[in-house]
């Protein structure tokens, strides 16, 4: 039996409830023809369909879009308890199955991480307070990513490192990345979601951002144009503007291509790595950050707001170049300068921005990411 309840926006009060003993398929919409009618502005006259074949899956038809456990969707395997919205900010139901044994999980492809059956995970490293962790994403200095289920969506729990060196640093910075994602909102920075100790652990849960970072991008696809590489800055430049304009204005201090997801739909730029964000003007002269990308004043333990923007150089360069940035530094009576004069796929107009943003001096650079922006745009 299949029982679909609506709930209120909240998700708290249920409204109406249909279920359906012996349907293989279930229409939902604001048309009357439908097993399913909702009367509300944004879902459409035939918004849903659910079939059965072996398992029960949804295929979207409205045109404001469906999400499912947090994801929008076009098509989307459902598990019992799955919850179902039509559009964002729209009705929301819960699909349920009762009756029948446990799935066994048996035909699914290799690597598959949900039973194309049942909806459920597959495989099961591990099970941390609610969330079922699937797979390891990746290894740092300080915290080890996993992809982990919820049991409504798929997200990135990040769990401090036990071995770590230095292990109060590591708590700080681990504790300190939590609380700045948590006080932010921007469309550019990856959601906070939860922060809690088990065991003697920490875990940071957060929004999972289907993408590739440009580091690994550059690597597997080569340089890319022009327009392409400043519409990426332009937005970093935006959620620089964002942290940096904060009540206590914030310097990320670890802006670098690893470190900037480009999302595989709408290929928006994604801020990773909020573990070494400093407060401008805060005491303490720890140096942080990668050598390639970082400014000198930075380097000597004292960054501040324009440390961020000078990393956009040298991001620039790899991205246009596809070579390490180091590799284009020259010594000059002043200091470093990277030498770009001669690079083919660096233009003048942005060989000037570059200067400009990685001067050695604080006060010869752009003074804000709009500054810079505007700059970029001119190009």
């Amino acid at each position: 039996m299949v029982i679909l309840t609506l709930y209120d926006p909240a998700g708290e009060r249920v409204i109406k409830q249909w279920q359906f003993d012996r349907s293989q398929q279930i229409k939902i919409g604001r048309a009357p023809e439908n097993q399913v009618v909702i009367d509300h502005p944004l879902v459409s006259r035939f918004h849903a369909e659910l079939t059965q074949s072996g398992n029960w899956q949804l295929t979207a038809h409205g045109t404001n879009g469906t999400i499912v456990n947090g994801q929008q969707v076009q098509q989307a395997i459902l598990a019992s308890g799955s919850r179902i919205q039509l559009a964002p900010d729209g009705p929301l139901l819960k699909f349920e199955m009762t009756g029948g044994g446990p799935c066994q999980h048996q035909g699914n492809p290799p690597d598959q991480l949900f039973c194309v059956r049942c909806g459920q995970p597959v495989q099961v490293m591990k099970t941390i307070r609610d969330y079922q962790v699937l797979k390891p994403l990746g290894q740092g200095g300080m915290g080890t990513t996993y992809l982990a289920w919820s049991g409504k969506q798929m997200l990135v729990l990040k769990e401090m490192n036990a071995d770590v060196a230095n292990r109060a640093k590591a708590q700080e910075l681990f504790e300190r990345e939590a609380k700045i994602l948590k006080s932010l909102s921007h469309p550019g920075i990856p959601r906070y979601y939860d922060f809690f100790y088990e065991e003697g652990r920490r875990y940071l849960a957060m929004e999972l951002v289907h993408g590739k970072d440009l580091e690994q991008y550059i690597i597997q696809k080569g340089p890319v144009p022009l327009p392409q590489a400043i519409d990426w800055m332009l937005q970093l430049c935006q959620i620089l503007s964002y942290i940096h304009s904060q009540p206590q204005p914030l310097i990320h201090r670890d802006v670098k291509p690893a470190n900037l997801l480009v999302s595989n739909v709408e290929q928006h730029i994604f801020l990773l790595d909020f573990g070494a964000v400093k407060e401008s003007g805060s005491v303490g002269s720890t140096r942080i950050g990668a050598p390639d990308y970082m400014a000198p004043e930075q380097n000597q333990g004292k960054p501040v707001v324009q440390s961020d923007l000078y990393a956009i150089g040298p991001t620039l360069i790899f991205l246009l170049t596809g070579c390490n940035p180091r590799s284009f530094l020259e010594i000059t009576p002043s200091g470093f300068k990277f030498n770009i004069r001669d690079v083919p796929t660096i233009p003048p107009s942005v060989d000037r921005v570059i200067q400009k943003a990685t001067a050695q001096r604080v006060i010869d650079r752009y003074v804000t990411a709009k500054d810079l922006a505007s700059a970029l745009k001119s190009c």
